[in-house]
């Protein structure tokens, strides 16, 4: 798939891009995935275009017809007002005008809807390069990896399933209640249900894995299939197939402790981590050396102090052009 991209327009103007984000059935899934892994440098533009369309997107409630109804009437209402076609706007070119209706198309239904469920859903996220301790609304402590979010309902009672839906990486201890009511993790393809345990789940850039801590959980795919862990087990939910394997825990869980840990680990998949922890913009020179691997434990609290460290491997040598960062292949010496 070959791919350039400058804008975040640029990508919220590809059907195939689109149709990956709101995981359409069909080769886009496979394709996207496989070209960021390939294209660590675009992470940056990405997750602006993913912002972009985050803004629209609120988890699903329940709500009467008659609000559905008078939703969407003010919706098309507003899309009446819209600009027509032929209508000149000197400031974008067409295709940043197709853009710009259809953002504003997105915008003008979130309001709307957002409008009707402002008291039913609340959101906490963690910013780029912070990892915070959090707790939910019946007692559930969370803490949080950078740039990582979690929505839920308002409204918890002690008798119902308690339901949120994770991006990015979190660790949960989740509190038990009285009468063992579930607590249920939404990924993108597949959901975690418990009643009270503590696990590692990660939901970010189609990978999404868990690591049973303590307790029990059972994984529930969109079609029905189901997998009971125990603890220490650890699965990756990528692809049909769910495999249990085995992983070095504290090396999984290093991040609670601010550190990355490495074994064997291809660099664009540093870069790729380095990106979504503080939201900067990582270029490698060649990208042939995005198969070059590391094995390292390096501090994750100042992004300084790890580019410093990445250094100090005397593999490479770091730059910064900008608000770009660019790692290079160290010449070999004689």
């Amino acid at each position: 798939m070959a791919k350039n991209f400058n804008e975040p327009e640029d990508l919220l103007s590809d059907e195939s891009f689109l149709a990956w984000y709101f995981k359409k059935p069909g080769k886009e899934q496979d394709q996207w995935d496989s070209w960021m892994s390939s294209h660590p440098e675009q992470a940056q533009l990405v997750q602006q275009a993913i912002s972009l369309l985050e803004a629209t997107r609120l988890q699903e409630l329940p709500l009467p017809l008659q609000q559905i109804a008078l939703a969407e009437a003010r919706l098309f209402s507003r899309i009446d007002t819209l600009p027509k076609e032929g209508i000149v706007l000197p400031l974008f070119n067409r295709r940043r005008r197709m853009v710009a209706a259809s953002v504003a198309i997105l915008l003008t239904a979130g309001l709307i809807i957002t409008a009707i469920r402002s008291s039913k859903g609340t959101a906490i996220k963690t910013a780029f390069g912070e990892i915070a301790h959090r707790q939910l609304p019946d007692g559930t402590e969370v803490m949080m990896d950078a740039n990582s979010s979690i929505s839920f309902a308002g409204n918890w009672r002690e008798d119902t399933d308690r339901e949120v839906w994770m991006n990015g990486e979190a660790f949960f201890h989740v509190r038990r209640t009285r009468d063992n009511s579930r607590f249920i993790v939404h990924l993108d393809h597949a959901d975690v249900i418990v009643t009270g345990t503590k696990f590692n789940v990660i939901n970010r850039h189609g990978a999404e894995n868990i690591l049973l801590d303590e307790g029990s959980v059972v994984l529930r795919s969109s079609n029905g299939r189901e997998l009971q862990l125990s603890p220490g087990e650890f699965v990756d939910l990528r692809g049909k197939l769910w495999e249990k394997k085995a992983v070095q825990r504290d090396s999984l869980m290093a991040w609670k402790e601010q550190k990355l840990v490495f074994d064997g680990t291809p660099l664009r998949e540093l870069v790729t981590i380095i990106n979504d922890h503080y939201g900067v913009h990582i270029k490698l020179a060649d990208s042939s050396i995005g198969d070059q691997t590391i094995s390292a434990i390096l501090p994750n609290n100042n992004l300084e102090v790890l580019l410093r460290s990445l250094e100090a491997t005397a593999e490479f040598d770091i730059s910064k052009d900008g608000d770009q960062i660019i790692i290079r292949a160290r010449p070999e010496r004689n």
